[in-house]
């Protein structure tokens, strides 16, 4: 018996010698894991308070030397967030709604098209998909009074407005991949970005509403529709239409001013010659975006008279600055993870990425599944793509995958789509993920970053 384990003894250590290291990232990966686990499942703060806390192991078990917090995409978010909170509070999002509703209620039955494309554009002017709640009770109406099945414009709507989060100016995602990108490839800047995540994410968008308009069965056909009427669930018609009237002039006007500093954002990253320049160095993009993020949250106060109190009360700053927290943790953590065992991804991915760089857009994907945040999947992998020397026109194009949080049927967006659905139409299979939102967000994913490597082999 001694004999025996002596020898599993040395078996042990002869692994551990010919593995070790490969054993330590390992336990390390699985630390990273772990973390993200507990975090999505916490929800809210969950994710940068466990990213924090996975860090910690990192640092002080396994030794590896702490990175440098992602402080530029920090601050980004929180000068948008701010710029988009005065908007809330000065009654902006609202009016915009209002907007919303008139363009969905003008021809109902097309609204599978026209819902899906509004919750883009609101999403893509606002910088963050939290708007789509103030929309999704009227997509939902709109198609239950229409008697088109409301699980098809409500699924994609949803899915549109997580797209558009990688197209937007203004998004925390695209603010962390241009600071990634731009350190290697200071000739990139933001109209490169855009000119190929717009048009592949709206196309992705407009082929999965397409497909949607076939999905399921028709509305009066359902067998869950039908037995909810049975029990006279559906006679309570309950609209959420928005009122009409009383739109304040401050609220059109806080929306004019913000729409111009978005313009003006896309305006000085697309001409690098009006920025200001020191020492023949023009101004870095992020210090743009949050100059007039702020200067358009200061404007909106001054023209609007808009109380200051009530700017961090509102959902968009709650949610906003949830944000920023999961981001610290988590894109601290897989920052520290990934840069302290670089060289050995590099050896393992490298032929790989090489060869057929299109498969790195599959690892964002898993990843996005796991850190329910665009902003963190591109702060925790992009820089890991961009030392493998993937290109920066295959990192634009491959930058809609970080939208597959989707997959695990639990974002805010997703449940409230569910909620806000009478018919009981959108709704979560026996499996969990055979859901509403898996067909449509598939289509827009791959079709988006098919798109966008066409578009990025034409421009660059």
């Amino acid at each position: 018996m001694g004999d025996i384990i002596n020898q599993l003894y040395q078996y042990i250590q002869e692994l551990i010698q010919l593995y070790g290291n490969e054993l330590k990232i390992l336990c390390e990966f699985a630390v990273v894991l772990t973390a993200i686990f507990i975090g999505a499942k916490k929800g809210g703060l969950g994710l940068g308070i466990f990213g924090g806390l996975g860090l910690a192991v990192l640092v002080f078990v396994f030794k590896l030397q702490p990175k440098s917090p992602p402080i530029d995409v920090m601050l980004m978010i929180v000068a948008v967030i701010t710029a988009a909170s005065t908007l809330q509070a000065s009654g902006g999002i609202d009016y915009m709604v209002r907007i919303a509703e008139k363009m969905l209620r003008a021809y109902p039955p097309a609204v599978t098209i026209v819902a899906p494309l509004v919750s883009y554009i609101f999403t893509f002017l606002a910088g963050t998909g939290h708007i789509a709640y103030a929309l999704l009770p009227i997509i939902s109406e709109v198609a239950t009074e229409a008697k088109v099945r409301p699980e098809r414009p409500l699924s994609i709507s949803v899915i549109a407005s997580q797209q558009a989060i990688t197209a937007s100016p203004i998004s925390a995602a695209t603010a962390a991949l241009l600071s990634v990108i731009m350190i290697k490839n200071p000739e990139i800047g933001l109209a490169h970005i855009l000119a190929i995540a717009i048009p592949s994410t709206l196309i992705g968008v407009l082929v999965a509403a397409i497909v949607q308009m076939f999905i399921g069965v028709d509305l009066e056909k359902d067998p869950v529709y039908l037995k909810r009427v049975e029990e006279g669930l559906m006679e309570i018609k309950k609209t959420h239409k928005v009122e009409t009237g009383g739109t304040s002039t401050g609220a059109k006007l806080s929306v004019i001013i913000f729409l111009l500093s978005v313009a003006s954002i896309v305006m000085f990253g697309s001409v690098q010659s009006l920025r200001p320049s020191w020492n023949g160095t023009p101004m870095e993009m992020p210090h743009v975006i949050e100059i007039i993020m702020l200067a358009a949250a200061g404007i909106i106060i001054i023209c609007t008279r808009t109380n200051v109190g009530k700017i961090a009360s509102g959902t968009v700053f709650t949610a906003g600055m949830q944000a920023v927290i999961a981001i610290f943790g988590i894109a601290w953590m897989g920052d520290t993870f990934f840069g302290g065992n670089l060289e050995f991804f590099k050896g393992l991915l490298t032929d790989m990425v090489t060869d057929y760089p299109w498969t790195f857009a599959v690892a964002l994907f898993l990843m996005s599944i796991m850190l329910f945040s665009q902003a963190a999947t591109v702060r925790a992998l992009m820089p890991l793509g961009v030392s493998l020397g993937i290109p920066a026109n295959s990192l634009i194009a491959m930058f809609p995958a970080v939208n597959g949080y989707f997959f695990i049927p639990n974002y805010p967006t997703i449940v409230a789509a569910i909620n806000f659905d009478r018919t009981g139409t959108t709704r979560i299979g026996k499996y969990i993920v055979n859901h509403s939102f898996q067909i449509p967000g598939f289509i827009a994913t791959i079709v988006a970053v098919s798109i966008g490597f066409a578009l990025a082999y034409l421009i660059f």
